[in-house]
């Protein structure tokens, strides 16, 4: 259920703020120091003295918050409704009716502090790629016209604007990532294995060349069904659950109307973090989220 108790106005939204910041004690933000007292307030927000620097601060200092033109109620619902629903930026203007600019800022500052994926593989391991169309999206207007990506058919690389994106589900940890690369290679695809517990690992891929050198090394014991010749799966080997959460990604992206490859990155992050309180009570999630860029 939509978390409406939390977001229906800037003190209600101060207040969340207050709790999930301040959830392991308080502390100055530029010092660390625990010796701070509370000082007036400012607008919602409560004040706060630090007595070793002499300094004071809010509950939105030192965070994505602080200096925002758009309130915080607005802000949180925004970084709600973009990852739980989807919503494009524009959409979003509509809705909070606030500056367009301001929010695309705030949005994808948001996107960016969000931290990569920590991949720690148990095995077995499903691996494919899928390729996004990432141009140069929202360049400046002195510049040459943007580019919508590679128009020709194929594999594309990062250069020619149809960056690939690996998608990888682990069966032992039920874990799914989504990685952004410069191209679809022999060195990219060891890089993103070699986060694995067992030194043995079992991985499950399609008949993709780069994917070929995993047979000769005996660090890895490859399972490969080759879609060319109508196969797609053979036992517990196939790549349907990693082509399943690519269908998820694109349809993530679609809404967004053509990334720029300079931005699929934060968005890639997002889509992680969107898995992870998908299935969550909208109060829950909503702290997740706050939590997660403080």
């Amino acid at each position: 259920m939509f978390p409406f108790e939390l977001l229906s106005s800037e003190a209600s939204a101060a207040n969340l703020l207050q709790q999930v910041r301040w959830r392991e004690g308080l502390c100055c933000p530029r010092c660390q120091s625990e010796s701070v007292i509370k000082h007036g307030s400012y607008r919602e927000y409560q004040r706060y003295l630090c007595k070793d620097c002499d300094r004071t601060f809010n509950d939105k200092t030192g965070t994505i918050f602080a200096h925002a033109k758009i309130g915080l109620d607005k802000l949180l619902f925004a970084f709600y409704a973009f990852l739980r629903f989807n919503t494009s930026i524009h959409q979003l203007d509509a809705e909070l009716t606030v500056s367009y600019r301001s929010l695309r800022r705030r949005v994808e500052q948001f996107a960016r502090t969000l931290d990569a994926p920590a991949i720690d593989l148990v095995g077995p391991v499903e691996i494919d790629e899928v390729y996004v169309t990432a141009g140069m999206k929202g360049r400046e207007r002195d510049r040459e016209s943007r580019s919508r990506g590679l128009s020709t058919r194929g594999r594309g690389s990062y250069a020619e604007d149809k960056p690939p994106v690996f998608t990888l589900v682990d069966r032992g940890s039920d874990q799914r990532y989504a990685i952004p690369a410069k191209s679809a290679d022999e060195s990219t695809v060891r890089l993103l294995l070699d986060n694995r517990k067992k030194e043995s690992l079992t991985v499950y891929t399609d008949g993709f060349r780069a994917y070929d050198p995993l047979e000769d090394d005996e660090n890895y014991q490859r399972e490969a069904v080759i879609h060319g010749e109508g196969e797609y799966v053979d036992g517990d080997a196939h790549v349907n659950t990693c082509e399943s959460h690519a269908s998820l990604l694109r349809r993530w992206l679609s809404p967004h109307r053509g990334i720029s490859k300079d931005k699929l990155t934060p968005y890639l992050r997002a889509f992680q973090l969107r898995r992870q309180i998908l299935r969550k009570p909208g109060r829950d999630a909503l702290k997740d989220i706050v939590r997660t860029v403080l």
